[in-house]
């Protein structure tokens, strides 16, 4: 499969800064970025950025960012599953993960995270994908936003809804390890009959 990407960007003024949406980025744009500080949910800042070029690199790795004056501020990733998770048993390349998704605590309430998510899906291309997300409770980031597991699983619900994805059942022994964990699923227009009922197979494999 050729993994065909189409650029978009939005540029979203606040009453402080402008803040630029865009991707899919490529390592030569990240490389000219810096990182904002507060970026630290899965790695140090710069090591975070250096995972972002890694995965732009990748044929099917998809990069949007969110940037002000140079510095990403939000970030959200696609690339395939990771080998020792189920989904990865998927025998097609048209599967991707939406894998991270983090904005910088100075900037949240501007809703970057559901208007990167929707810029991404305004790739034609990403109609021949089946898109997932996992989402674990222990991944939230409960203590900041002092909201409970429930509270916080209906605003992850409201953003990936942003990119029409929705919660789909599954056996996955993590995901089913906690009743607010979900598997988040979209199943793009151009994905064949084939392929869904394989993918389906997959969510209930033993």
């Amino acid at each position: 499969m050729k993994h065909i990407k189409i650029y978009q960007s939005e540029t979203i003024n606040t009453e402080n800064v402008k803040i630029i949406t865009e991707g899919p980025v490529f390592a030569k744009k990240l490389t000219f970025l810096t990182m904002n500080n507060q970026l630290t949910a899965f790695r140090p800042p710069e090591e975070q950025l250096n995972a972002l070029v890694e995965i732009s690199e990748l044929p099917e790795g998809r990069i949007y960012i969110a940037t002000v004056d140079q510095e990403i501020i939000g970030y959200v990733t696609y690339l395939r599953p990771d080998p020792i998770e189920r989904w990865s048993q998927y025998p097609d390349d048209n599967i991707l993960e939406l894998g991270a998704i983090e904005i910088a605590p100075a900037y949240r309430g501007n809703k970057l995270a559901s208007l990167l998510i929707g810029l991404s899906m305004r790739d034609v291309n990403m109609e021949d994908y089946i898109i997932i997300s996992t989402e674990y409770y222990w991944h939230w980031d409960l203590n900041y936003t002092k909201l409970s597991v429930w509270d916080y699983r209906k605003i992850m619900e409201k953003m990936m809804k942003a990119g029409n994805l929705y919660p789909a059942p599954t056996n996955e022994p993590e995901i089913i390890a906690h009743p607010a964990n979900c598997l988040m699923v979209r199943i793009g227009k151009n994905v064949d009959q084939k392929q869904q009922e394989i993918f389906d197979k997959l969510r209930f494999s033993s």
